[in-house]
């Protein structure tokens, strides 16, 4: 029986809402205030809380802040009541890692189906894609040399001529015919996926020593997204064509190539997971951690964050004023510097295992 603690001032409130989660089949724990609620949680390991916002001794907020800061119940999911509706209040409860509102008055079909949405969504989370597996091992497990891919694409790249672009210039755009692999020479790309309305998602990084648009030239279709450079950027191009010969003629680049493949697919998986249950801190954080890892692979301190506030917004999913209010937490809390507007990470394994 899973087990839920109901944070709740209102006597009558906490009565009437206590027994229709036991009618459900809900093992219920209640606290009357925030404090209360805290040590109780510490006691029965609940799988979900409910609390109300506005309370004595500790509000919703604290609640908030304490539970995800001790290691044992951050990964708890958090149901908060409110009897306000202003947009502020929706924000700033969802900013310090609130899962879902009810507003007062609430039904109990609304009340039920809330809990079995956000207990839904952390079964999936536990049932996610399994760890990546390490190149390395890879490769020593299946034979495939993932070295192949680079050494066979690199061959491709002989008598090439550069091809020069500027900041912000478009490189190709969604539905141009996929006619050409793309090797960045200097500066740094970022793929993008925009929406009816203009909104971005960045979707791609990619560095010196980077190939981008091999998906298109693979699935024989035009490109599916767009790619704009993010700074002064040298490309060599490789002929559709020959790079398909390639790979057609050479079967360890092949192999080498369906092993990236596979990989970049759970890497979509995860990030779209990511988007769609973490929290704003979990999904910032992550904005950070997939910057760095595709632009500074082997860096895990001190890395500059060459990205513009709403280039980093766009890979969280979240408003800029939501990132950049993040941002601060952070430097609160000393994971980064921002010095001259640039971020700067300061302990890369400490945001990545941020749980919140």
């Amino acid at each position: 029986m899973q087990k839920i603690l109901l944070i709740e001032d209102d006597d009558q409130l906490r009565r009437n809402t206590a027994e229709i989660l036991e009618l459900s089949n809900y093992e219920v724990y209640t606290a009357e205030n925030g404090k209360v609620g805290v040590e109780k949680a510490l006691q029965c390991q609940p799988d979900l809380v409910i609390c109300d916002l506005m309370m004595p001794v500790l509000d919703g907020y604290g609640v908030l802040k304490v539970l995800h800061k001790n290691p044992t119940l951050n990964s708890i999911p958090v149901i908060l009541l409110t009897a306000k509706s202003e947009r502020g209040d929706f924000r700033k409860g969802m900013e310090l890692g609130a899962d879902d509102y009810l507003t007062k008055p609430f039904d109990e079909v609304e009340l039920i189906s809330a809990i079995e949405t956000r207990l839904s969504k952390v079964e999936h989370q536990q049932q996610g894609v399994a760890p990546l597996v390490p190149v390395e091992e890879v490769q020593m497990s299946n034979n495939f040399n993932y070295a192949y891919l680079t050494e066979g694409l690199q061959q491709l790249l002989e008598d090439k001529r550069p091809h020069h672009y500027k900041k912000k210039s478009v490189i190709y755009a969604e539905g141009d015919d996929a006619t050409r692999l793309y090797y960045v020479q200097s500066g740094k790309i970022k793929v993008i996926l925009q929406n009816n309305e203009g909104k971005e998602l960045v979707t791609g990084l990619y560095k010196v020593g980077d190939f981008v648009g091999i998906q298109a030239l693979l699935s024989a279709s035009s490109y599916a997204e767009t790619a704009v450079a993010l700074e002064e950027t040298e490309l060599l191009y490789v002929p559709k064509d020959l790079f398909l010969q390639a790979i057609h003629q050479n079967r360890a680049m092949a192999n080498g190539l369906i092993q990236w493949m596979a990989q970049e697919i759970i890497q979509q998986e995860k990030y779209l997971l990511g988007l769609a249950y973490n929290s704003l801190r979990k999904r910032v954080a992550e904005s950070l951690v997939f910057y760095a890892k595709h632009i500074h692979p082997d860096q895990t301190s001190d890395i500059v964050v060459q990205l513009s506030r709403e280039d980093l917004a766009s890979i969280a999913g979240t408003a800029t004023e939501s990132l950049i209010r993040t941002l601060s937490d952070f430097k609160q809390e000393g994971l980064i510097e921002i010095t001259s507007g640039k971020v700067i990470i300061l302990d890369l394994l400490k945001i990545q295992h941020l749980k919140y």
